[in-house]
């Protein structure tokens, strides 16, 4: 249903009139359509709920909380799941749209403009190629010595400039 009608168009009770299910069943079973959405893409943790987590505190160290549970995470699975979802991505359209969607409305829509001073759309674009170019630097390329790296340095290394699109002057 995603695939065919986007993610604002897939809503739960197509989805759960397609599986011959009550519409309630969906949202007992996964909470919603947000969770049924990062379900069916198989992550291994809600990006919005690991951001949702981040925000409390100081802003100024929001990047680094965020680097920090995706770290966990990722390497919880060993970055299996994550290289799979990247790999697919890069090579099927249908998935790289859901992804760009799910983006838009969830992280950009509900999460990132808490923070964001202004222009949350760029800033979302510029943090999601941050996070998924180290993804896939360390997890599918496994590329020395990022891929072994420990997590207070790539923490170190990565989140000043995450926090610059997160929340920082742009040009």
């Amino acid at each position: 249903m995603f695939a065919e009608r986007g993610y604002d168009g897939a809503t739960v009770r197509a989805i759960a009139e397609r599986a011959g299910v009550d519409p309630a069943m969906v949202n007992h079973w996964f909470g919603g359509k947000e969770p049924l959405f990062v379900a069916a893409l198989d992550l291994p943790a809600d990006p919005a709920a690991i951001i949702g987590e981040a925000l409390p505190g100081d802003p100024e160290h929001l990047a680094e909380r965020v680097i920090a549970r995706l770290l966990q995470v990722w390497d919880e699975t060993g970055g299996a799941q994550l290289a799979t979802l990247l790999q697919s991505i890069a090579g099927h359209e249908v998935a790289a749209s859901l992804l760009r969607e799910f983006i838009g409305r969830v992280l950009v829509g509900k999460v990132l403009s808490t923070v964001a001073p202004d222009r949350p759309e760029l800033r979302a674009s510029l943090a999601g190629s941050q996070m998924f170019g180290l993804a896939f630097v360390r997890y599918v390329l496994k590329v020395e010595p990022l891929a072994s790296a420990d997590h207070a340095t790539i923490i170190a290394a990565v989140a000043p400039n995450l926090q610059r699109f997160l929340t920082g002057p742009l040009p």
